[in-house]
C-alpha cells in the first residue's frame, strides 16, 4: 500500500509542478513519520524516500538505529518539523539534517550555540505564523525579517527558507492564499538579499496548491502511511 501511494504522491507533484511550469525534481518529499513504527519508515524507505520528518526529538532518535540496522548503507535524512522546546535543542543538532521550527531570535542563539560545540553548520527553516490560532506556532511576519537578519549573523546556522502550518480547510483552494503570503514574503526577503531556496508548506490535502505557489518541501504523512491509529 505505501509504495502504491508514493508513487500516486510522486504523480500528483509532476502534474503540480508542471501545470506551475516548475520542474518536479525541484520539489522534495518529506514523509512524515512520526507516531509511525520503524517497519512503516523502513517500507517507505525501500521505496525509494529519504527525507523523513518527526515532531519528536526522542522519537526521531530512537527510530533512526533501528533504520540503520534496517537498512544498512541506505542515509536517511532527518528533519523536525515539530515545535522545538529549547531544553531539546542540543539533541536536535546532533540529530537532524533540518529543523523546520525555529521562531525566535532565543532559540537560534541556543542552536547555535549548540551546533559551534560540535562543529556542525546547522541548516533550519523560519517558520512563519499566519493565521490567528492559538496552536500554531511560529514568529509573526512582521517579526520575521529580523529573525532573518539575526540568523544570518550567527556562524553556526544556515538559513534556508521559510515553512508554515496553515488553518486547516477542506477545500484546498481555501489553504491556497496562505501559500501565496509565504512565497511573497519569501520572495520580499530575497530582495534585501537574503537567499532562501526552501519553502516548507502542504501537506496531504492540499500539497498540489503548495506545489502550484511555490513549494520546495511538501510535508505528506497520511497520504503515503494511511490515517494513524
Amino acid at each position: 500500500m505505501i509504495n502504491t501511494n508514493i508513487l500516486e504522491i510522486k504523480e500528483k507533484i509532476n502534474d503540480a509542478a508542471v501545470r506551475s511550469s516548475r520542474s518536479p525534481q525541484d520539489i522534495k518529499l518529506l514523509a512524515v513519520s512520526k507516531t509511525l513504527p520503524a517497519d512503516a519508515v523502513r517500507e517507505a524507505a525501500e521505496a525509494g524516500l529519504f527525507l523523513f520528518g518527526e515532531n519528536r526529538v526522542q522519537e526521531a532518535r530512537d527510530k533512526a538505529p533501528l533504520l540503520r540496522s534496517m537498512l544498512p548503507g541506505i542515509n536517511i535524512q532527518w528533519h523536525l518539523i515539530g515545535n522545538l522546546q529549547k531544553n531539546k535543542a542540543k539533541y536536535a543538532v546532533q540529530f537532524f539534517d533540518l529543523i523546520h521550527t525555529l521562531d525566535s531570535e532565543d532559540l537560534a542563539d541556543i542552536l547555535n550555540k549548540e551546533a559551534k560545540k560540535i562543529g556542525k553548520i546547522q541548516n533550519v527553516l523560519v517558520q512563519i505564523k499566519l493565521s490567528d490560532e492559538e496552536t500554531k506556532h511560529g514568529i509573526s511576519e512582521l517579526d520575521a525579517l529580523g529573525l532573518v537578519e539575526h540568523i544570518n549573523r550567527l556562524s553556526n546556522l544556515k538559513l534556508q527558507g521559510l515553512m508554515t502550518i496553515p488553518p486547516f480547510f477542506e477545500d484546498p483552494e481555501d489553504v491556497r492564499p496562505y501559500f501565496t503570503k509565504l512565497r511573497l514574503l519569501r520572495d520580499k526577503m530575497k530582495e534585501q538579499r537574503s537567499s532562501l531556496p526552501e519553502l516548507s508548506m502542504g501537506m496531504s490535502h492540499d500539497f498540489e496548491a503548495a506545489i502550484e505557489e511555490g513549494a520546495t518541501i511538501v510535508r505528506i504523512g497520511t497520504a503515503i502511511f494511511g490515517q494513524r491509529r
